[in-house]
């Protein structure tokens, strides 16, 4: 599988389009262009399994179901995708340590006999991009800025392999948790403009800046009338 080194290397698409012919031929197109393909929640819900499989023969497979459930559902799901062709999972943080303890485990006990570098690793979900600190408030929680680094540390100590956080909470979160962590970031621009439904946009330059190690960028990427082309703009604001 080629995989690109370098700033395409931190490129994850998300595949979050129609179907999965679509999502295959966006995959075709952007082998070897970027780092991972981001399969979510829609087009599993609609394909299941078998989108993993299809878009593995492009490139690695982020899954990104957000899994927060009662620690034996979430360990048998967290074993269920280890089983698929995965390199990335996503859970929530805010599943708590027992649950984040659990999806861990069995992220350990699914290695096998896999190197390092195709082990299933887990992501825990600190507050989605989406939300606002209104809508925080109407929830009766705390503001990002407080929440964020507080879900990030708990779930380090939980023993997930990484994070993901919205652009500008990148700081505090490398604050709670080191250098060591992945952390990944959606809500990606190539520049600052434009953040569709991400309450909490960035550049891709600016998240790289701030600590990100891996960015997830959909629209820019999969609405351009060249995407590959959409790509290497944003990978040259990286160089």
């Amino acid at each position: 599988m080629n995989v690109p080194d370098g700033p395409a290397g931190r490129i994850a698409v998300a595949l979050d389009v129609e179907d999965l012919d679509r999502a295959v031929a966006l995959a075709g197109r952007l082998a070897g262009q970027v780092g991972w393909f981001k399969v979510g929640l829609e087009l599993f819900t609609r394909e299941g399994p078998r989108a993993v499989a299809a878009i593995a023969e492009h490139g690695r497979v982020f899954l990104d179901l957000k899994l927060h459930d009662i620690p034996t559902t979430v360990t048998r799901s967290v074993a269920s995708a280890a089983a698929l062709d995965v390199g990335l999972l996503t859970v929530h943080a805010s599943g708590g340590p027992r649950m984040l303890s659990a999806a861990a485990d069995a992220a350990a006990e699914a290695v096998g006999g896999r190197p390092p570098h195709e082990r299933l690793r887990l992501l825990a979900v600190t507050v989605l991009t989406s939300t606002s600190d209104g809508e925080l408030a109407a929830m009766g929680m705390e503001p990002a800025e407080v929440q964020v680094p507080q879900l990030a540390a708990m779930a380090v100590d939980s023993g997930v392999d990484g994070l993901v956080c919205a652009p500008v909470d990148l700081g505090r979160v490398r604050g709670a948790v080191g250098v060591e962590p992945l952390v990944v970031t959606p809500g990606i621009r190539a520049e600052a403009a434009g953040t569709d439904d991400h309450a909490r946009a960035m550049s891709a330059r600016d998240a790289v800046t701030a600590g990100a190690d891996l960015l997830v960028v959909g629209r820019p990427i999969t609405r351009a009338d060249d995407p590959v082309a959409a790509v290497r703009t944003i990978v040259a604001t990286l160089r």
